[in-house]
């Protein structure tokens, strides 16, 4: 690139292209800012027989003409360098949004739909569990208060009748 120089500004050419990119807020801001410190980066123009076409800068290029500057500080570079600058980016087709909006939305109800199936059926497996267990566990109680006593349950054989008759009452036999 070639060193910095000052242009006449009514000697530059914006290109219609360029011109829907432009943002007023962002040219009232630049230009406080050059009335505060000056233009800090130049522009880059390249030339076309008697004037020049702008290729980066137009925010700080309108910024100068609102002050009421009669040049900007600016490169020049050539047709060729010019052509393998990155052009800013094409507007965003607002029905291929939209349609990238609705595609995005669909896959984030599915996934919420896939995590709530996912979570019931774990809850319903835990609840099953639960349900077992307690079934297995008033089926032992069950059996516990239904079946006899074990011998040593029961403790050792009586020894003596009287023996032999408190246990009869203990247990609601009748002697």
């Amino acid at each position: 690139m070639s060193e910095s120089q000052s242009f006449p500004i009514d000697k530059i050419r914006v290109p219609e292209k360029m011109r829907h990119a432009l943002k007023p807020e962002i040219v009232e801001e630049l230009a406080e800012s050059i009335l505060e410190v000056g233009q800090r980066e130049a522009i880059l123009v390249r030339r076309e027989k008697d004037h020049f076409v702008l290729v980066e800068g137009l925010h700080r290029l309108e910024a100068c003409k609102a002050l009421g500057e009669g040049a900007i500080i600016g490169q020049l570079i050539s047709a060729e360098a010019a052509r393998q600058r990155d052009l800013p980016p094409a507007p965003i087709d607002p029905e291929r949004e939209k349609m990238e909006r609705l595609k995005k939305l669909r896959l984030e109800k599915e996934a919420a739909e896939k995590l709530a199936n996912t979570s019931r059926a774990v809850s319903d497996a835990d609840a099953a569990t639960r349900r077992r267990a307690h079934a297995e566990t008033t089926s032992r109680s069950k059996l516990t208060a239904n079946s006899k006593p074990s011998r040593q349950e029961r403790g050792s054989p009586p020894r003596t009748l009287s023996d032999w008759i408190k246990q009869q009452e203990r247990s609601g036999g009748r002697y």
